[in-house]
């Protein structure tokens, strides 16, 4: 029974499609970096979320006004006067506002996290990782979320085959990639013993 248990919770990724690898291995990541005291930071995430509902709101104060077309003639009106510039406000602004946030504050980066509950000397952290198109190097990079800060480490970077975590079958074996992951924050922690 127990054996069944441990079988249902094997990670498995395809391993012809290297999103499928990252996106598992990143998980991983994630889980390693939130066991050792690091709390996600989501507000990047909520500010293109309102971005986004923002942008809906409009889509649909357009579709669904209220009243029926005699009578909202002068909306009509004004919204077909105002479409070329609600859909340059619309797609420029908002869009190039989405844009911007992914390419400037996001890069590579799938985790933000807060500095551990109590720690006065450490920063939150920027996870972020890298898998090329039929390259089977995956690059791992742990950095200071707040890099201008006296408490900021420098960045550590881990580059291995994803070939080294993963069996023929697909199979992910997690005691490897977390102790590779487990040796990489001591790292840029400073706390390993054997450099």
């Amino acid at each position: 029974m127990a054996s069944s248990g441990a079988a249902k919770n094997r990670k498995k990724a395809n391993l012809v499609d290297h999103y499928s690898i990252k996106h598992l291995l990143d998980e991983s990541v994630t889980e390693v970096v939130k066991s050792r005291g690091y709390a996600e930071d989501v507000r990047l995430s909520n500010v293109r979320l309102l971005i986004g509902s923002i942008i809906i709101a409009i889509a649909l104060l357009a579709q669904l006004y209220p009243k029926k077309f005699p009578e909202n003639r002068e909306f009509l009106i004004t919204c077909i006067g105002l479409y070329p510039f609600t859909l340059c406000l619309d797609l420029f602004v908002f869009n190039g506002l989405l844009q911007f946030i992914s390419y400037r504050k996001e890069k590579n980066a799938f985790l933000f996290t807060y500095p551990p509950p109590g720690s006065f000397n450490s920063t939150g952290l920027i996870v972020s990782s890298k898998l090329p198109r039929f390259s089977d190097m995956y690059t791992l990079t742990i950095a200071s979320a707040d890099p201008k800060s006296i408490s900021a480490n420098k960045p550590i970077v881990l580059t291995r085959s994803v070939t080294k975590w993963f069996t023929k079958d697909g199979l992910l074996v997690e005691g490897l990639f977390w102790k590779d992951v487990e040796r990489l924050m001591d790292d840029y922690n400073g706390d390993r013993k054997n450099k």
